[in-house]
């Protein structure tokens, strides 16, 4: 649907598209609850964007309030904490990008040359599970494993003549058991994109490459990985636009007094000034902030892929 309609946009004539949107109506029904939902709850809202640029009072409303222009971020710039976030967010989406990207890769090239279906499945069922299971439980898990005094990895630690260790009160594993455990979560699930696309390999290149004498490894690099570059290509487009935005629930379940120093992101910040101390103001230029180096990354990104290797969004 959104190819037809970039097609109708891109024919230049208004009469040409009214008939085609007529003709083909029912495609375009479709994509009214879609519409909806973007103008309501991504759209509407950005209507109050505008208290970034003001002193906003409850009182007066978004009109009424006073604008005091870039005053906000000003004062996020010049604050002790701009680095502070900056690195930690960083650092932290960095991570999760550079170990978390690669692997979902291997794994679906490893289970498409599984032969043995009842094996394939079974992996596949066993790496999709933590997929559903919800960030509290998540982190739930990861205290209980974790504990100093009942967890299992302390306890083995003791058995080895080991002193216990507080995991989650180190500021330096921090972003090891943040990273490691959504890699864990999401491993499988988001393997399936690849899987798909590995699919639509035409098995005669294959059979064509065999009988050339090509090994499993070189048909694996020479068919099946170019086959998959157009997707990852787009996924780390996408991967790399939100590089500014970490998961805001599972950061906040994590964090404590004594690993803050490193679990301290603009998410977790933005909720602390803007609805614990009611800074509304401050908050939203702190979040516009974010979202406008977010989108910057993603044109950048975009641009060099789409003139290097001319797979682009768009």
């Amino acid at each position: 649907m959104f190819f037809i309609f970039k097609g109708d946009l891109m024919s230049g004539s208004h009469g040409g598209l009214f008939k085609r949107i007529i003709k083909n109506y029912e495609l375009y029904i479709f994509l009214i609850p879609t519409l909806v939902y973007f103008t309501i709850f991504a759209y509407g809202p950005m209507y109050g964007l505008q208290i970034a640029f003001k002193d906003f009072n409850g009182s007066l409303g978004f009109a009424g309030s006073p604008w005091v222009g870039f005053k906000h971020f000003k004062n996020f710039f010049d604050s002790y904490f701009f680095w502070v976030l900056i690195r930690n967010t960083v650092l932290l989406s960095l991570y999760s990008l550079v170990a978390g990207f690669p692997l979902p890769i291997i794994l679906a090239i490893m289970l498409n040359e599984v032969r043995n279906l009842k094996i394939k499945k079974f992996v596949q069922t066993v790496t999709y599970m933590p997929h559903f299971i919800s960030t509290v439980v998540l982190v739930g898990m990861l205290l209980i494993l974790l504990s100093p005094s009942t967890g299992i990895i302390n306890y083995l630690l003791a058995s080895l003549g080991l002193e216990p260790v507080y995991f989650m009160s180190r500021a330096g594993l921090f972003r090891h058991i943040y990273v490691w455990s959504g890699i864990w979560q999401h491993l499988g699930w988001s393997s399936i994109i690849y899987l798909a696309a590995l699919s639509s390999v035409d098995m005669e290149q294959h059979e064509a490459a065999m009988i050339d004498g090509a090994s499993r490894l070189q048909r694996i690099w020479h068919i099946n990985i170019p086959a998959i570059v157009p997707t990852m290509v787009i996924l780390f487009i996408l991967n790399a636009g939100s590089i500014m935005n970490v998961g805001f629930e599972k950061v906040f379940l994590m964090q404590n007094d004594l690993n803050r120093e490193t679990s301290e992101v603009i998410s977790t910040y933005v909720y602390q000034r803007g609805l614990i101390h009611a800074n509304f103001s401050f908050s939203s230029a702190v979040g516009m902030f974010n979202n406008v180096i977010n989108f910057t990354i993603l044109l950048a990104v975009n641009y060099i892929s789409k003139k290097v290797g001319e797979t682009s969004l768009f």
